[in-house]
């Protein structure tokens, strides 16, 4: 799945694409330098990103045009317009595309801040209220629960809150958050088909930046958006 442009129809002859980006396509994390970020996001899409200053909250932007909302603090952005890249940045989080088959689209960062405080559940209220009807996604590479060792107390809330399956262990054997299950547990609440799940995790693969294995400040960016027909 990585580094590929994944394709699925949206409905009235739509189709939703959703690039999950990995190192190869450079740094984009909204901290490089502009002319680099400009350069990079026209190779992936000539159209005007909405990017966001992510902070592992619940806000959602709603877009109407190219670039609509871009800077915005958020760690959401929906759409039902066309030709309107959406874009996350993530090192470890789990990147979200979302879509209907009325042409509605969105994209989440998901950390686990970000799902306790309900991101996954707002930006699936925002697709409908745009009138998107049963919803679909599709979840990116993210850290494993081998690689993601983490405190008994936040792992006792994620339980509660999305079930037994989010516990895990890492490779030597501590208190582990499969992030992967809570982001499927957090879709599957909102009656959310899920109709890819990356298998790759980004602390293992030398083909994607990590913050917890290597320390990366660096992001690679999915981007998500609609088209009538064929890929720009």
């Amino acid at each position: 799945m990585t580094s590929e442009v994944l394709r699925y129809p949206a409905g009235a002859g739509r189709t939703v694409w959703v690039r999950f980006g990995d190192a190869a396509d450079g740094d984009l994390a909204v901290t490089a330098p502009a002319d680099l970020l400009a350069e990079r996001r026209a190779a992936i899409h000539s159209s005007r990103w909405t990017w966001l200053r992510q902070v592992h909250g619940a806000e959602v932007v709603v877009v109407t045009e190219p670039g609509e909302g871009a800077g915005a603090e958020a760690d959401a952005a929906v759409t039902d317009r066309p030709m309107v890249p959406l874009a996350v940045h993530t090192a470890d989080c789990a990147p979200v595309a979302l879509w209907s088959d009325e042409g509605v689209i969105g994209a989440i960062h998901a950390g686990w801040r970000g799902l306790l405080v309900g991101v996954v559940a707002n930006c699936c209220r925002h697709m409908h209220r745009l009138g998107a009807g049963d919803l679909f996604a599709a979840v990116g590479p993210c850290i494993s629960a081998a690689r993601y060792e983490f405190g008994r107390d936040e792992l006792a809330l994620l339980e509660q809150r999305f079930g037994p399956a989010v516990v895990g262990h890492t490779t030597e054997g501590g208190p582990a958050l499969d992030l992967r299950a809570a982001v499927s547990a957090a879709l599957r609440q909102q009656d959310v088909s899920l109709v890819e799940v990356s298998p790759v995790c980004t602390a293992e693969s030398d083909r994607h930046f990590s913050h917890r294995a290597r320390r990366d400040a660096r992001r690679q960016a999915t981007v998500v958006w609609l088209e009538s027909s064929g890929p720009t």
